[in-house]
């Protein structure tokens, strides 16, 4: 299966993780884009890193690219809730082996939040490896679950 291009993004809090996870990533043999921030400062705002980061993504899905998003920060619940606000993006809290593959798995999430002060660096390595290695099943169940989202995502139509 060929390796999807990687695209990053962080705020102040997983600045340490990303880039381990960056090289890390890279040393696997994937091609990783990273969307910031380029240096530390505590009073960055992560929205336009995660939202980058996520319209990126659905870019180069929509361009025929196989390709999958890791945003990063205390808690990654912000910066899951900012890249969700992206049409076409699925992005999955991971907070342990479980939940990462299971957000491929059944979900077909495109992009992993993870939050850096809530891992070890190992931990949270452990995530994004499952995350980025676990295929979507197709299962009929799941594809017709994940169709209702995106057609309220894109119509506003409840689907029953």
């Amino acid at each position: 299966m060929p390796k999807p291009r990687v695209h990053i993004a962080t705020d102040h809090a997983g600045m340490e993780l990303s880039a381990h996870l960056v090289t890390h990533l890279r040393g696997q043999g994937f091609e990783v884009v990273d969307h910031g921030p380029a240096e530390y400062d505590p009073l960055d705002d992560y929205p336009s890193f995660c939202i980058k980061a996520a319209r990126a993504v659905v870019a180069d899905q929509e361009a025929g690219t196989l390709a999958l998003g890791i945003v990063l920060g205390g808690s990654g619940n912000g910066e899951q809730i900012a890249a969700n606000k992206v049409r076409g993006v699925r992005a999955a809290l991971a907070w342990n082996l479980d939940t990462a593959r299971l957000a491929r798995e059944h979900n077909d999430a495109n992009v992993v939040a993870v939050g850096g002060r809530q891992h070890s660096v190992d931990e949270a390595t452990r995530l994004i490896d499952a995350f980025l290695a676990e295929p979507f099943s197709h299962d009929e169940r799941h594809v017709r679950r994940i169709g209702k989202i995106s057609t309220y995502e894109t119509t506003g139509e409840v689907v029953e």
